[in-house]
């Protein structure tokens, strides 16, 4: 089901880049939550009867794991803190993909370690418990393929592997398994929060962090990212409002050069751009 995503070339704004994009990996199941759930995919779990995940309404690993457990004939229930109003009465973006692919979703006034907690306790035989984002060592699986598909590329082009992060699972994994220089900018909370995910992953080599501009709320609508997104569509490629503003945001301010950037796809698009034009553009 997953192939070696092409490498495209971007001309922006006068600089060249490498684009991977494993967001062409599969219409349904691409991305680097492809990567991080395939050894699920490609392995058998004859006990498994269900998955179970928590984290927002609106993740792309939700939606992944809504595919993965179609696609097993798994049970899939995923439990998040809180589901607007709006959203419960006009489903929209990857919660309305999720729960057509028969996602049991359940509110829990939990948050953080809480909910963690809760989720992790119901792991048994018959149950398989995913951590937000799919921040799991198995991860590793479908990343390290990754790498290989990248690494004699890069190196013979002399590129640095860049990416935006959440939980910092991909970077990390691609930092181990590859021989080139990865960068990544953290998106949900900053560089010591990234730090903390790769200590928990298992330490040792880990991708070099530059901090975002400025710090930004999560998947807040903000202008200047939204004339980016448009500005970069021009040019032939449609990247993730959420995470890829952010990313390529520094890219331009720090001129970083020589590049290849990782499409990671997954992209919620939909939900966001309604969110900007409601915010932005509504008469």
């Amino acid at each position: 089901m997953i192939k070696n995503s092409p490498i495209t070339p971007f001309v922006f704004r006068g600089n060249f880049y490498h684009i991977k994009r494993d967001d062409l990996l599969h219409k349904d199941f691409n991305g680097n939550k492809a990567r991080k759930f395939y050894y699920f995919l490609k392995n058998d779990f004859p006990n498994v009867k269900r998955v179970v995940s928590f984290g927002s309404n609106q993740s792309n690993a939700m939606y992944s794991l809504s595919v993965l457990a179609k696609i097993k004939g798994w049970e899939f229930i995923y439990y998040t803190n809180h589901i607007p109003k709006l959203l419960k009465q006009n489903p929209q973006g990857n919660y309305l993909k999720a729960l057509k692919n028969g996602m049991k979703i359940v509110e829990l006034n939990k948050h953080n370690e809480e909910i963690r907690a809760f989720v992790n306790s119901l792991k048994d035989k018959d149950t398989l418990v995913i951590e937000e984002g799919g921040r799991i060592k198995e991860a590793e699986y479908g990343i390290k393929l990754l790498a290989e598909e990248i690494n004699e590329y890069a190196l013979r082009n002399n590129l640095k592997v860049f990416l935006p992060s959440g939980t910092g699972t991909t970077a990390y994994f691609l930092a181990k398994h590859l021989d080139v220089e990865v960068i990544t900018v953290p998106v949900i909370g900053n560089g010591d929060y990234l730090k903390k995910q790769f200590e928990w992953l298992g330490g040792g080599k880990i991708p070099t962090i530059i901090e975002p501009l400025k710090k930004y709320h999560f998947a807040k609508p903000y202008r200047h990212f939204w004339d980016l997104f448009i500005e970069l569509k021009k040019h032939g490629i449609e990247f993730d409002l959420v995470y890829d503003m952010v990313a390529w945001e520094c890219i331009l301010h720090y001129d970083i050069k020589n590049l290849l950037f990782i499409h990671q796809g997954n992209m919620s698009n939909s939900s966001m751009i309604l969110r900007y034009q409601y915010k932005f553009f509504k008469k």
